[in-house]
């Protein structure tokens, strides 16, 4: 096994904090050299590959974030207050045996009766609203600012340039992801009819000997994937059917100027048009709209009932806003979402979505804006595009050529389950001014739809990771304020002090203190040592 010869440092803050411990409930502080400890240098078992992000660096030689220790030793069964958290996304599966407990619940309206109870606007809002109605399907945003035909518009050209570049890679991807389907499928449907079975090893197909031509072809083909790591036909069949989807998606839906998926009747450039939009039912449309589902689970499903996952937070009531379609979000959506999270009790709100264009950006940052004002939290994944968000737009943010105008606003980008150099996710956006912190993003098993569960990986996962770490923290400590938690999640974490692959680029090393700004990963265990000292 490698050791770290390194040491991991607190902030000057945080050290200041913990150093007066003393007589609290905590009985020690967080460990900070850790030069000795030995990493892991074999392959994850199958609990640690579906619990990392919850596992500590020291104990457990994963860089996780250390939420197992923090529940074994500091909150020892201690439920604190219920915080409402927010998820705007594709909607979750308020059915799943892992999140049907943790449900937020509207008690002033009374369901199925078709009046607005309530009076906040919104008809028969149960558990959350669905801001997208029976859309599924959208463009990207680029692809609308084409489609409209406005070449005034601020960076139509760019989008346009973008549109014929992208529109053409798709169709390529598309053809040629359908010809490798059709490939697998027919190597994978002859050798089932030759094995009598649709289960056989790479080494049974290695073994056979025929004369048989489409027989040959088949034990060709298997080999050639066999050759590039794949040990089974069927799942080799799912991943490329996955592509074969995501590229026709792309095809017929997100980059095509003439598709138009909006369903609410409602104007989406006109913020004022048609309030109340959408409906009640904040249930994704299909099975395959999983993502929300996901995202919930890694906040808050249920802790240790024996069922699949675990969630950061133990005592949460989820509250779905559906308003993330299968494409790119509209800005008054979002602006909406938001606001509806923030005047019906959210206390932290988390939005696992972003885009490079954004016509009505202001919309949202007033919504951001007011949840600030609110004494709310919101939690933004940085994206998955490997870029720099100090020097690429991404959206939404928080600030106007780097002047903020929230102080409860966390862009958080993915880490990956190794330490070392390779401990960003290469997908993770990163920015030494717009992303604040990093947390497990790769490889996160949680909940997905129909009490199934699966393992995505993406900054979509970070974020939620620190939506119910803040979550965690307000619930212990309820008289933080929205801004104090934001920033003991930042000045609590590790210091990584060695050099990072950045982006995925081999080539392109940093410093990992370069890539964000609090130059941390998130800790839970060391963020509630600090909230215990700053809320006395």
């Amino acid at each position: 096994m490698k050791l770290i010869n390194k040491t991991l440092i607190l902030s000057a803050f945080a050290a200041v904090l913990l150093s007066s411990c003393g007589g609290s409930a905590i009985l020690s502080t967080p460990i900070a050299n850790i030069d000795n400890t030995p990493i892991k240098e074999t392959e994850l078992t199958l609990a640690e590959k579906q619990n990392w992000g919850h596992l500590d660096l020291v104990t457990d030689t994963i860089p996780g974030m250390s939420v197992d220790k923090a529940y074994s030793e500091i909150i020892k069964g201690k439920k604190g207050k219920t915080i409402i958290v927010a998820v705007i996304d594709s909607g979750i599966d308020i059915n799943h045996e892992d999140l049907n407990g943790v449900l937020w619940t509207n008690k002033k309206e009374i369901p199925g009766n078709g009046i607005d109870d309530d009076k906040n606007g919104y008809v028969d809002d149960i558990h959350g609203w669905n801001f997208l109605g029976d859309g599924y399907d959208e463009q990207l945003e680029y692809i609308r600012l084409v489609g409209s035909g406005n070449t005034s518009a601020p960076r139509y050209q760019e989008a346009l340039a973008k549109y014929e570049e992208d529109y053409k890679s798709a169709l390529s991807g598309k053809e040629r992801y359908d010809q490798i389907y059709q490939k697998v499928s027919e190597a994978h449907d002859a050798l089932t009819k030759h094995f009598n079975s649709e289960e056989y090893t790479p080494e049974q197909v290695n073994a056979i000997e025929t004369d048989n031509t489409e027989l040959a072809e088949a034990v060709k083909s298997a080999k050639f994937f066999y050759a590039n790591g794949m040990t089974s036909l069927v799942e080799s069949k799912k991943q490329i059917k996955g592509g074969v989807e995501y590229f026709t998606d792309q095809v017929n839906f997100n980059l095509n100027k003439d598709f138009n998926g909006r369903v609410t009747g409602d104007n989406p450039n006109d913020f004022n048009d048609k309030p109340g939009y959408g409906n009640g039912n904040v249930i994704p449309v299909k099975k395959s709209e999983s993502h929300g589902t996901h995202v919930a689970g890694i906040i808050a499903a249920e802790r240790n009932n024996g069922l699949g996952a675990n969630g950061v937070a133990n005592n949460v009531e989820l509250m779905s806003v559906r308003a993330v379609p299968n494409g790119d979000e509209y800005d008054k959506d979002i602006a909406k979402a938001i606001r509806y999270a923030v005047d019906n009790g959210a206390k932290v709100i988390n939005g696992s979505f972003g885009k490079s264009f954004s016509p009505h950006a202001q919309w949202v940052r007033d919504a951001i804006r007011y949840a600030s004002d609110n004494d709310v939290i919101f939690v933004h994944a940085a994206g998955n595009d490997g870029k720099d968000v100090d020097t690429e737009p991404n959206f939404p943010d928080d600030n106007v050529d780097f002047v903020e105008i929230s102080n409860t606003y966390i862009r958080v980008g993915a880490l990956a389950p190794e330490y070392g150099t390779n401990i960003l996710a290469g997908f993770s956006n990163y920015g030494k001014q717009n992303v604040d912190v990093f947390a497990p993003g790769a490889k996160i098993y949680s909940t997905t739809p129909e009490n199934e569960y699966d393992t995505k990986g993406g900054t979509s996962m970070a974020a939620p990771a620190v939506a119910g770490v803040a979550a965690l923290v307000w619930s212990q400590y309820p008289k933080l304020t929205a801004a104090q938690v934001k920033q003991i999640i930042m000045d609590s974490g590790l210091a990584v002090p060695s050099k990072v692959i950045v982006g995925g680029d081999a080539k392109d090393i940093r410093p990992f203190s370069e890539v964000s700004k609090s130059k941390k990963m998130v800790n839970t265990y060391n963020a509630l040592i600090m909230a215990s000292q700053l809320s006395k």
